[in-house]
């Protein structure tokens, strides 16, 4: 097996179209990260990508967009993991991919550089291509603008707070905020009560046939009330109305509340995914 390494967007798809659509649902983060570098380069100036061979066919690959983690593909051959990890030179702060080939590339991984692994996250992928009415709440959705500002960072930026640990660049979480409401196919929804905003759905992230829901917010002191589920689903609804197939989103697999939630709104599981970091040997 060769590894040819590939930089830009186009020449990641060019050569991982094939492996990517033969399971769109589990690569939905690959292929929404390459489309959101597609249209709002400024977001991923570097798009990086490692395309495995076994003569003429693609066996495996994993995209990355530095400093972030690596996003490794379902291989159609397992040993295709440990070529990607002898070949790949960057110095990776971890990698996320869907379980098992997160845990073969991050065991070749910690194995060739002398590493150790943690599991930051384990997550749930979930599909949808039709909804299922939650309860009636009051209010309604609506597309937030330049207006909302302010509150879309702000939930934004407290969503990663609580969700992501704070692991979340504010200078990059501004500029996904500006991007999403500038148009374009990424976007957030808020839900309203009374002209007031409750709570929030962003999207993005397009495949061929889908588009991926996330982060979804609402401030603790309104949550209970069902607008997280109530936004959730009207924007999947939107989504679909547009002419996507499907939505999809991950779940922490830590909140069975949001994983019960979305699954009544429609949402079915795909497959589990994981976020694993590689950091300095403990001892020794």
């Amino acid at each position: 097996m060769d590894v040819e390494p590939v930089v830009g967007t186009d020449e990641a798809l060019g050569g991982l179209g094939e492996l990517l659509a033969a399971d769109e649902p589990r690569h939905n983060l690959a292929f929404g990260i390459l489309a959101t570098a597609r249209e709002y380069g400024h977001l991923y100036p570097d798009v990086h990508a490692w395309i495995v061979r076994d003569g003429e066919r693609v066996v495996g690959g994993a995209v990355r967009t530095p400093p972030h983690n690596l996003v490794v593909l379902r291989p159609s051959d397992p040993r295709a993991l440990g070529v990607l990890a002898d070949a790949i030179d960057d110095a990776l702060p971890g990698v996320v991919a869907a379980v098992p080939e997160v845990d073969g590339f991050a065991a070749a991984w910690a194995e060739r550089h002398g590493v150790d692994t943690v599991t930051r996250f384990d997550e749930r992928i979930y599909a949808l291509n039709a909804v299922v009415e939650p309860r009636p709440v009051a209010g309604a959705m609506r597309l937030a603008d330049a207006s909302d500002r302010d509150l879309a960072f702000g939930w934004m930026r407290a969503f990663a707070d609580e969700a992501l640990h704070g692991n979340e660049d504010e200078a990059r979480l501004a500029r996904s905020v500006d991007a999403r409401l500038a148009g374009g196919v990424a976007g957030l929804a808020l839900w309203e009560v009374d002209g007031r905003p409750v709570s929030l759905a962003g999207f993005g992230g397009p495949t061929p046939n889908g588009i991926r829901i996330g982060p979804v917010y609402t401030p603790p002191e309104l949550r209970g009330r069902g607008y997280g589920s109530a936004v959730t689903a009207a924007a999947s609804a939107m989504l679909l109305g547009r002419g996507h197939r499907f939505c999809f989103l991950y779940t922490d697999l830590a909140n069975p509340t949001s994983n019960a939630i979305y699954m009544r709104i429609g949402y079915e599981p795909v497959c589990d995914a994981r976020e694993v970091a590689f950091v300095a040997p403990s001892g020794g």
